[in-house]
């Protein structure tokens, strides 16, 4: 069995500046292939909303529904870390039922730690969580589930007050004991001023080289979600193409008869059976 990845190597890699890799993946065979790559941390992120269930943003999924995707991700790991987003008002009411929230993704659905978004506005809740022993990863910069206080899904700290602000809720997320944190849609040179201020790992999504790892959504770097594509998405493949290919070519031989064929069948030479059939062959309902 694969050596696991563990929270302190995780934070090591900043000290050594070995870039940390992180994937989504919401399903037991998306799982596998991700464990398989070798990424540092596999994140059943709230983007399964939109990725898998067809929302038009992250705000609508459920916590059922994201321990429903959080339990095959577990089945299916070996190697890398697991870490799960706490969808939209999982944590935001009060401590308690961020903790308990947090817990379910623990106890019952396999994970190792949780990610929220927001700074000080959720400070309490994320040091309750991790004080009940539960880690947590920080997420900066454009958070989805707040995308229409933000205005949309904007660049963030594009101005001096904006990054100043970002700095001060990074301190705080790391104060609290965040074990990394997650930066997103931010210039380059602020979100490499935010990891170099800080003593734990960043995870840039549309913030530049300058974080000490990178995250990407599964379904977009294979092409496989063209809804919308942000800029900072690099697509590394477009398995689109050879997936309707199979799919047609399927239909195609189903409609000609050529599928299936002698190799895909099974056929039983039992002596009363071939008899039953001959005197079948031919009958017809009354």
């Amino acid at each position: 069995m694969p050596k696991k990845v563990t929270l302190p190597e995780i934070q090591k890699k900043k000290q050594d500046g070995v870039r940390i890799k992180m994937m989504t993946a919401y399903d037991y065979p998306t799982a596998v292939l991700v464990d398989e790559s070798e990424v540092d941390i596999i994140l059943v992120g709230d983007s399964v909303a939109m990725a898998v269930l067809g929302h038009p943003n992250t705000v609508s999924i459920t916590m059922d529904e994201m321990l429903h995707h959080c339990k095959p991700v577990a089945r299916g790991t070996q190697r890398a870390f697991l870490t799960a987003d706490m969808p939209f008002l999982s944590y935001h009411t009060d401590e308690r039922d961020a903790v308990l929230n947090a817990g379910r993704f623990i106890k019952e659905a396999g994970m190792e730690a949780v990610k929220l978004e927001g700074g000080l506005r959720v400070i309490d809740k994320i040091k309750a969580i991790i004080s009940a022993g539960i880690p947590v990863m920080g997420h900066l910069g454009l958070t989805p589930q707040s995308f229409t206080q933000l205005g949309g899904y904007r660049v963030q700290g594009k101005t001096a007050d904006v990054a100043k602000r970002l700095l001060e809720d990074a301190h705080a997320l790391e104060d609290a004991g965040c074990f990394s944190m997650v930066l997103e849609l931010m210039p380059t040179n602020v979100a490499e001023m935010i990891s170099q201020n800080l003593t734990i790992p960043t995870i840039g999504i549309g913030a530049g080289p300058g974080c000490d790892g990178q995250v990407l959504v599964f379904h977009d770097i294979l092409g496989l979600f063209d809804q919308f594509s942000p800029k900072f998405v690099k697509q590394f493949a477009d398995l689109k193409v050879p997936i309707k290919q199979a799919l047609s070519e399927f239909c195609r031989e189903v409609s000609k008869g050529k599928f299936p064929g002698k190799e895909h069948s099974f056929h039983s030479d039992d002596p009363e059976l071939l008899s039953f059939l001959q005197e079948n062959k031919n009958a017809t309902k009354n």
